[in-house]
This record gives structure tokens, sequence and C-alpha cells, in this order.
């Protein structure tokens, strides 16, 4: 029962200081020094070190509140901190309470022999995460991100907080979660489990009630389960103290919730409720969604199948890894998580990887994901490096995995929980084994293969475990084996590999990859001054983390693109390559269906403006890749294997309806004149890909300079509607021979969007429609086009940034293609 609220108004100082700030709660250090004005944006030009230095201070925060008589009065008063960031000597009444050091545990300590009537003080003070990382580092030195802040292994806080290949090194720190205090009577719920069985046209539900007591008088649970559309059923029985009490109830007629674009995403409510002479003491309540999920893995002829299994169904996940919004994590909003999530559903994500490197976030964020139909890859908090398995580590470790798969594990949209990222490939691949102990390798094998799937069982058995990501059979065999498990590949981009190598893998499911892209220039010139806009100038090189991103990014503009001819056609080619590499993969992916069950490319978004492999940048804005997904993820995908002068033409079908329609191509020259066309009536079975028509131009591109002067057109149409379609070069697009398109667009206003129609007079590749000034996002964005066709684009007046007039939107609207670059 909720008592005292000690979230909002406090004060904050560095330690020892005289003076205090206002202050808020929940809130960060770095948050309430840059609201009094005592601390330069982190994000500005280069102004991250300046702010890196306040992390070496101590801080307090301190607050009154007041406690009336009757709090005083329950059985047991609780302090409840959801979130301490991390290391953390908290006072109540000048009496030390609690001492934290985990930023992903919840504390809960008995304070009521502290407390008194009228005025009470809570007073915590935060310790330098950064001291007592280099510290322990020197006692023992432990392999982490070599772009982060050293010793970070040795602490629970978000490890990217401290510096990684895309993110700035501002390790925040504070009270980042709800504070307050809880009384309770008699007695009070301590855990519900619910295990879910599924029948034909039934659905049994087994919920566990555990409880904790203080008296022993007789108590009743009720426990009460809400259809979507607000039917009851209910079911009654007496508590006895210590004993786990399973409470069954019955669905008929289940409405099943199933991934986006795979079905609706119906959820019910279950009410828990501990009653004592008809007085309620405590209450639990829980929304879920009636689901079966695993994930499938069986022998094969490739070797060993790894895809969710969502009702019976085995389906293709797609989607993206995501790591923190904010690295001021105050400023990460219900609202602005919804914005993002939103973007995943409009580009048909069907899963989100939450990645090993940041925190588990908020309840609302798997709220979302339960109502947008994201089936969730929760990640364990361990990325990149080597963790000492101490005693004293192990106890930490296990109270915050039982604390957050507590908290997480009814989401309908939970898929797996994931022990780490790369680590198990680090040892077999980074040459780890070389430079640290057996018993740290032995550690491993212990948190990992033994630990963390112990807990599981025990806490969560409903959930699919995995070791780590990449991991084939675990135990360093060849973690990145393609034929088990999951993978990460890095040849492309990393290894400076052609997209084309894509297409030599064929991994069970792959689960990261990527291409970098500079940000769009409204996002930079939040960042820099105009002499900065150089991408070699030292303020465009501190916000581009990789080493060697900004040389990766040229290079693969200069094997794709002429070199661009300013700075913002730099920002364009960028963001081109990234789009064209990941629909390379991803398209190859989907057209071996079955063998590949699953592409998250890396990365979804952004904690502050800079150049990475984010599809939609730290503001929101989506970036060309983000339009290019919606197509190559979009549930219906026709897509080409060129191969020298033949192309295959290939449709997939990611929906539980079979699809019929007519695949259409055009040979074209530059102004889009006819070469040669065809059609082929399709039919294709649901949850499947194939092969369609094989098509070889070799007779007809027998030159080098009638290869640069043709591309092939395809569509797939449904009912006269094109549903897909894309086309081919067969040179790289620096050598084919562009003509001007002279690309035209109007723009006119309807009752709830505008609509831009755009026309061109010649082939035009990635048609990139932006405004200058103006936030929106577009219906298709970043298309190719040929001469005598309208291209549609809608923007809904809700998807812009702020209202606006077709004369204002027609003044800032800009549209460029390849030809411009």
């Amino acid at each position: 029962m909720h008592l005292v609220d000690l979230n909002g108004k406090w004060k904050m100082r560095r330690l020892h200081e005289p003076s205090w700030l206002e202050a808020s709660v929940p809130g960060s250090v770095y948050h309430d020094l840059l609201n009094a004005g005592e601390m330069p944006d982190p994000f500005y030009r280069e102004q991250e070190y300046e702010v890196l230095e306040l992390s070496n201070d101590d801080y307090e925060y301190q607050r009154c509140f007041q406690v009336e008589a009757e709090v005083l009065q329950h059985d047991c008063v609780f302090l409840l901190c959801e979130g301490l960031d991390t290391l953390c000597e908290l006072f109540v009444n000048g009496t030390n309470i609690l001492n934290s050091d985990n930023m992903h545990r919840t504390y809960e300590v008995d304070i009521k022999s502290v407390l008194k009537q009228g005025d009470n003080t809570i007073h915590a003070i935060f310790r330098s995460p950064v001291e007592f990382a280099l510290r322990k580092q020197a006692e023992l030195p432990l392999s982490s991100c070599a772009d982060a802040v050293e010793g970070i292994s040795h602490l629970r806080k978000a490890h990217s907080m401290f510096g990684w290949d895309w993110g700035p090194k501002l390790p925040d720190l504070g009270i980042w979660r709800s504070l307050s205090i809880q009384g309770y009577d008699s007695a009070r719920v301590d855990d519900v489990y619910i295990t879910q069985f599924h029948e034909p046209d039934k659905v049994t539900l087994d919920v566990r009630v555990r409880t904790e007591s203080w008296q022993e008088v007789e108590r009743e649970i009720v426990v009460s389960v809400h259809t979507p559309a607000g039917v009851a059923v209910e079911r009654r029985v007496f508590e006895t103290a210590g004993e786990d009490h399973h409470i069954t109830l019955e669905i008929i007629e289940p409405e099943l919730w199933w991934p986006n674009n795979l079905g609706a995403q119906p959820l019910y409510n279950v009410e828990v409720v501990l009653l004592q002479k008809g007085q309620e003491l405590d209450r639990r309540e829980l929304r879920i969604g009636l689901r079966t999920i695993s994930v499938k893995q069986e022998e094969d002829q490739w070797g060993q199948s790894f895809a969710f299994e969502v009702n019976g169904v085995l389906i293709f996940s797609t989607g993206a890894d995501y790591i923190l919004e904010d690295n001021l994590l105050p400023r990460v909003t219900k609202e602005r998580t919804d914005r993002l999530l939103q973007s995943c559903v409009a580009a048909n994500f069907n899963t989100i990887r939450v990645w090993g490197g940041g925190y588990y976030p908020d309840d609302y964020f798997y709220d979302l994901c339960d109502e947008y139909g994201l089936i969730v890859w929760q990640d364990h908090l361990y990325a990149c490096g080597i963790y000492a398995l101490t005693e004293s580590f192990e106890n930490n470790i296990t109270h915050e995995t039982i604390d957050n798969m507590k908290r997480l594990r009814h989401h309908a949209s939970l898929g797996l929980w994931c022990g780490n990222n790369e680590q198990e490939m680090a040892w077999v691949d980074w040459d780890w084994e070389n430079h640290y102990s057996l018993q740290l390798k032995a550690d491993y094998i212990k948190q990992y293969e033994v630990l963390l799937p112990a807990i599981a069982k025990e806490v969560d058995p409903n959930t699919f475990y995995w070791r780590a990501s990449p991991s084939s059979k675990g135990s360093f065999d060849n973690p990145n084996d393609e034929n088990y498990g999951d993978m990460h590949y890095w040849g492309v981009w990393h290894g400076k590999q052609p997209f084309t190598d894509y297409r030599k893998l064929y991994p069970r499911y792959m689960s990261e990859f990527g291409l970098q892209s500079f940000p769009s220039l409204k996002t930079i010139e939040s960042f820099t001054l105009p002499e900065d806009r150089n991408i070699f100038s030292y303020v465009m090189e501190s916000h581009q983390k990789n080493n060697t991103g900004n040389e990766k990014i040229l290079y693969y503009i200069g094997e794709t693109y002429k070199y661009p001819k300013d700075f913002e056609s730099m920002l364009y080619a960028s963001q081109l390559i990234q789009a064209e590499g990941m629909r390379c993969g991803v398209e190859h992916w989907r057209r071996h269906r079955g063998r590949c069950m699953g592409a998250l490319y890396w990365q979804l978004n952004d904690c502050w403006p800079v150049a990475s492999w984010s599809s939609i940048d730290y503001y929101g804005r989506w970036k060309a890749m983000h339009y290019t997904a919606r197509r190559f993820f979009a549930p219906v995908l026709a897509s080409a294997h060129d191969e020298g002068t033949v192309v295959s033409l290939h449709v997939s079908n990611e929906s539980r309806e079979k699809v019929s329609g007519e695949l259409r191509w055009r040979l074209l020259t530059p102004t889009s004149e006819v070469l040669m066309e065809g059609a082929k009536s399709v039919k294709i079975e649901a949850l499947s890909s194939a092969e369609f028509d094989r098509l070889d131009f070799g007779h007809v591109l027998d030159t080098k300079e009638k290869k640069r002067e043709a591309y092939l057109e395809y569509v797939f149409e449904v009912e006269g509607e094109t549903i897909s379609g894309g086309s081919v070069l067969f040179v790289k697009p620096k050598h084919f021979s562009f003509v001007d398109p002279e690309l035209e667009a109007v723009v006119t206003e309807e009752a709830e969007q505008f609509v831009i129609t755009v026309k061109s007079k010649a082939y035009a590749r990635f048609v990139g429609l932006d405004f200058k000034e103006r936030d929106a996002i577009f219906s298709d964005n970043y298309f190719d086009l040929s001469a005598g066709i309208s291209r549609i684009v809608a923007v809904a007046k809700k998807d812009l940034d702020k209202p606006a007039t077709a004369e204002e939107l027609r003044a800032q609207l800009t549209v460029r293609s390849v030809f411009d670059i």
C-alpha cells in the first residue's frame, strides 16, 4: 500500500559544497546541473569532455517529508527504491539504512524504526562511478569496451553510459527511478506468476500466488481476469501463509496475441487481491496476452534451426537492436519511447532486441511492445566485457536478475532472455584467452551457463533462455557459427567487405549487422557551428565514436557513388550506402526463409546526436535506412538477386495468408524508354519465399556501355496495386549514365494529411524528400522512380512536428536523388 511519495522537489550539491541547487526525483546529477545552469550542454560541440569531469566528484541529495501518525501504525513500513544510480549511501533521519551498488536493482528497506511523526529527512550520497571503476581496474584489470572508461565491468551500471563506439562518456548518477514509502498490515502479495495452458478454443491460466504475512489470521485471495471486452472471470481461495496458491481460471474462446503484421494484440487484465475480513490488504495487477511463444531449435539439413514460434507459427523476425534513448535518462519519457516504437511498427518490425550494454527499460516500454506486437529479445546487462564472479558479485547479480525477471516476465511481448552480448564470441575470437586467467574463463561458464539459466528456470521457466548473443552450442564451441543459434556479422563495415558479401552468409538468425551513416543536416546543426561542418573537423570527429568510422563511410561512398559535391551531399550519400547495404542483406536472408529466420540490424536509435549505425537519429528523424527498412521488412516483399546480367525475381510472404498477384518487370534506358518487359502470375504461400522468374540480359547488355545505360525495374502487384518493388543496376551507381531527372513535386492539402505528388523526366534513384526546417514522417521516401510514373507520398498532419499550411511546406520542401550527389 502506497503511503508517501518521495518523488518531486529535492535539493542537491557537490559533496561538501556550501550551496544547494534545486533538484528533481526521479532525475540525475547531470539533469539537475543542466537545469540549474551549472553545466554546459554535453551534446553541443565537444563539451562532452568537460562534463565528463563532473563525474569524478561525489554528490548528495536531500529533502524533508511529512509522516502522519497512522503511517507508523502499520505492521511494516518499507522504503522502496526503484532505481539508484549507482554507488549510494542512503540515510533517513541520520541513520544509514542502505548502501547500494547496482543501478539495475530494486531495493526495499524496513524503515519503521527510524521514522517519526511529523518532519523527517532523507539524504543520499552518490559516489563517483568513474573513481570506483578506475580504482577497481587498477586492483584487477578486466576487459571491457575499448571506447569506454576503463573498469566498467566492476560496476553494475549501464555500461554504455561510460562511452561506446556510438556514445559519449557521460556516466551520470542519481535517483533515476521512483522513491516511495509503502505500508502493509497483516500480509501482502509477495509474488504472482502466470502459466498458460492452450487447448482448442480454451486457455487455462494457472495463477501462482505467494504471500508474505506478519499475522496468523484467515485471509482470502481473489483472482479475476478481465477480457478485452471487459468481461470478468473470478475465483476465490483461502490463503495459507507460506504456501504457493495455484488458482486456475478458464478463458473460453480466447483472443490470441500475435506479433505485428501477423494478427491482433488483445490484452487481458489479471487482478490479484488479498483480503482480510473483507478489507483489502494488498493487490497486484498484471496485463497479459494469451499466446505461446518460444524459440524452436530442431536439427535439419543445415544444422539446427533458431526461430521464434508464436501460437504454433514459425515467424521470420524483423527488427533492430535498441540502445539507451538518451545519456540523460530523465529525458526519456513514455511519449518519446512511444514515438520511437510507433516508428518500429511503421517500418514493419515484429521484434526488438534490448541490447545488453544499457539498462532494463521502464515498464511502459514493455507495455507499448505488448500493445504494438513487438517481441522483445531481452539481453541481460553484460556486454563486451569480462566479469569476475566473486561471491559478492554473484549475490548482487542474482538479486538483479530476480528483480527484473519478476518485473517483466508477465509481458506478452517477452520472447527470450539472453545471457550477454558478444562475450562467448570474445573469448574465442578476441584473444581473451591469451590475456586473462582460466579462472575468469571458468567464471564465464558458471555465470551464463549455470547461474543465470538456473535463475531463469526457477523464476521464469515459461520464457526461453539463451546463453549469449551470438552463440551456437555454448561452451565456446564456435559461437558465431552460421549453422547454429544466432550470428553477428561485421565483415561488411569493420572488414570493409562489399555489401554483396551478405549474400554469402546463411545464418539461422542474424541478430546484429550494420553500416554507419551521418544524421541529417538539421541534426548536425544542433551541435555544430558552421565552421565545424566538415566530417574531419574536431567537433564532427567528436560525434563519431568509431575510431575509423568516417574513413569507412567515405570508403563505402567511394565504392558506390561519385565524390559528393558538398557537405550536405556527403550526409545524403552516407545514408544511401547504409540503406543499400542493409537492403542487400535482409532481402537475401528473407529469400532463404526457413534456413534463416531473423534479421535484427544494428542499431535502431541513438542516445545523442552522432554518426552511427542507427536508422532513427537522436531527434527521432528517420534516416534513409528506416524508410528502406519499411520496404524490406514489409510482410509481402518482391526482391531481386542480381549477378552479372542474370537477375532472379523472388517474392517473400511473411503473412498468414496466401497472396496472389502479378510480378512485372521492365528493362529501361536512363530516360525510362522500354528495352524489354515481361510479367508473370504469382501465387505465394503463407509464411514462405520463392523464386518466380530468372532473367538473363547477357544478349542485350553485351558491352560495358550498354550495362551503364540500362536498369531493371520490377514490381509485384496485387489487385492492380503495387505492393512491393525496386530497381537493379548492372554497374555501380557511380558508373551509371544518370540523366537529370528534373524532379517535380506538388504539395496539396487534404483534411488529415498533405499529399506530395512526385514526377520525374528520367530514372531517379533514391528520391529523398525533406523539409528544410520542419520534421515529418513521409508515407514513402528514398524510393526509385522511373519517368512517366507519379509517386504519391502522404504526410499525415499528426506526423508533422508542428502545424503547417500547404504553402509553408511547399516553400520548405527539398527533393533530391543520386543524380544530385
